[in-house]
């Protein structure tokens, strides 16, 4: 998986790109966590993630409940197979999804 971090004042925008799966989820949780420090909007750009597992599922729950602290956090062009895991496990009324 390629993760692509750009930080634009209090804004940090991660592009995911492949599988966000167990793998690949312990990269990605790490790449944040010393990221986010006075972070107050965090958008994850979706376009190029192909699937996502309970792996993945868990650090995006888990950045949203930091993220509910400090600020926001926004996903962005979904793809409809990324949707739907999303719409079937409830997650899809907890994020923000634009």
């Amino acid at each position: 998986m390629n993760i692509q971090k750009t930080l634009s004042g209090a804004t940090l925008t991660v592009a995911l790109e492949g599988r966000l799966d167990t793998t690949t989820a312990p990269k990605l949780e790490e790449v944040l966590r010393g990221s986010v420090d006075g972070v107050t909007r965090l958008v994850f750009d979706m376009e190029k993630l192909e699937y996502i597992s309970s792996a993945g599922l868990r650090v995006l729950l888990a950045m949203q409940k930091l993220m509910n602290r400090q600020g926001e956090m926004v996903l962005q062009n979904v793809n409809e197979a990324v949707m739907e895991v999303f719409e079937v496990t409830g997650f899809s009324d907890i994020l923000r999804i634009e």
